[in-house]
């Protein structure tokens, strides 16, 4: 059992829900990446969502593609965050961590992935293959990385169960009909959506995408087994950036975390 499936376990079995804190590798740089992190899980996060910079991340909305850029720039790549991910796991060796990106980069370092030297990395999402399949379909096996699935609003219900069925670590139940960083959540539809899910994965479902307010989190762990916030906190970090002040983060957090406890 890895960390991922460890920590979701403890976290329901106690009747609490997960919340998952999204940032991109390297924005603003690598050193602050590893803080930033820091900051994340003793504010509250439980699980930390890893973005690895690709040069057309299709999946993004404009706040998160502009950090994917930042972090290029700063000649970000999945061996620079591999070593970033070996240095944090010196001060948090119990937080799970994700790894989100595209299908090239991954297959690219497939030996880097295998290896997954001390276990550092627990679950791995690629956003741009079909939910069905994993890393290992594309010639990439890991024993000790789980696999995550999204799910959209779209997706079709014989579709729902083979993914839901798939996903090893948990099920990503994608929001909103577009991109990450979009509005306008639809509570009574995501409600239907997550229950049939439920009804065919043996792993949590979590909600993500969309997610600005303390109030969007509540509504949504309501009815799901966790909730995962990005473009908020991209957003937050882009701005604390220049003067390396990242307060609110923190407090942001905190106030999610209690929110949905």
């Amino acid at each position: 059992m890895n960390r991922l499936t460890r920590k979701l376990s403890e976290i329901k079995s106690n009747n609490k829900k997960a919340l998952v804190g999204y940032l991109v590798a390297g924005d603003p740089d690598i050193e602050t990446t590893v803080e930033l992190m820091k900051l994340f899980s003793s504010s509250g996060v439980d699980i930390i969502e890893i973005g690895v910079p690709f040069t057309d991340p299709i999946a993004e909305g404009p706040i998160i593609q502009k950090a994917h850029d930042r972090a290029l720039k700063k000649d970000t790549s999945l061996i620079s965050i591999f070593e970033m991910i070996e240095k944090y796991r010196e001060f948090d060796d119990e937080t799970p961590l994700v790894l989100m990106g595209y299908l090239n980069t991954f297959i690219y370092h497939k030996k880097l992935i295998e290896n997954n030297e001390n276990n550092a990395v627990d679950s791995i999402l690629v956003v741009d293959i079909p939910g069905e399949l994993n890393l290992g379909d594309y010639g990439v096996k890991s024993n000790n990385i789980n696999t995550i699935s999204l799910i959209s609003p779209t997706t079709k219900k014989d579709r729902v169960k083979l993914i839901a069925e798939n996903s090893t670590g948990f099920v990503y139940y994608v929001t909103l009909r577009g991109v990450t960083g979009s509005s306008n959540l639809n509570i009574d539809e995501i409600k239907k959506n997550i229950k049939e899910i439920k009804r065919h994965a043996s792993v949590p479902t979590l909600a993500g995408f969309g997610i600005k307010s303390i109030e969007d989190a509540k509504l949504l762990a309501d009815c799901s087994d966790g909730v995962i916030i990005g473009s908020s906190l991209v957003q937050m970090i882009e701005q604390g950036s220049e003067k390396k002040e990242f307060d609110r983060i923190g407090k942001y957090i905190s106030e999610i975390k209690k929110a949905i406890s």
